[in-house]
């Protein structure tokens, strides 16, 4: 509970909307028994590790966004999450979350039924989604920072932001991504991982 109750605080995050999150953790622990939602090995940090980790994610959203496209939800980290706060503090965000795995996208139909928050789940790949002209894009864990801009490049509005959470190598994976995309980055220190970064991608195009 002092986990629990530190993200309140940190995050200025409601009585209500604690809730909603608290619905979403019971959940995930149930359902992660039977199906791989997220490392049982991560549960016990379950709330300093995947809810904070989406919460940064959140707090970098432009406040006139209107749409977001989380790729690859998975367990709903950091979709779901943002789908809770952003029923509080951004109430004309709309929430989609792609998630192939159809009895993942199933959890996520589930999830955010119970917590009460409105989101799309498309049950595909990213690749196989009409283009869905998304204000954000955001992801985490999915693939190399090349393979999100390919995906990004046919989902994200002309002057859209793309929210990645990548780990130690962020900066090699600029690099090589460098050599065939042209774009602006802002890079955030993690608050969760040393080393880390939420990188903040804006005027996405293709190297000529």
């Amino acid at each position: 509970m002092m986990e629990q109750d530190q993200f309140a605080e940190q995050h200025d995050v409601s009585r209500e909307t604690m809730t909603r999150l608290r619905t979403y953790d019971s959940l995930l622990r149930k359902w992660t028994t039977k199906i791989n939602l997220v490392s049982k090995s991560t549960l016990p940090e379950l709330w300093t590790r995947h809810f904070a980790d989406s919460a940064q994610v959140f707090d970098s959203i432009p406040s006139d966004a209107l749409s977001l496209c989380d790729f690859g939800a998975g367990g709903g980290f950091p979709g779901l999450v943002i789908a809770a706060l952003a029923h509080e503090k951004l109430p004309n965000l709309t929430v989609s979350l792609v998630e192939s795995d159809v009895r993942k996208a199933s959890f996520l139909v589930t999830a955010a039924r119970e917590m009460g928050v409105q989101v799309v789940v498309h049950a595909e790949r990213v690749e196989a989604l009409p283009a869905q002209n998304a204000d954000v894009i955001t992801a985490r864990a999915l693939a190399s920072l090349s393979d999100l801009l390919l995906m990004a490049d046919l989902h994200l509005r002309e002057r859209g932001t793309a929210l990645f959470l990548k780990g130690e190598r962020h900066q090699e994976e600029l690099d090589i991504a460098s050599t065939m995309w042209d774009f602006k980055v802002d890079k955030h220190k993690s608050t969760t991982n040393t080393g880390s970064a939420l990188l903040a991608i804006t005027n996405l195009r293709r190297a000529v």
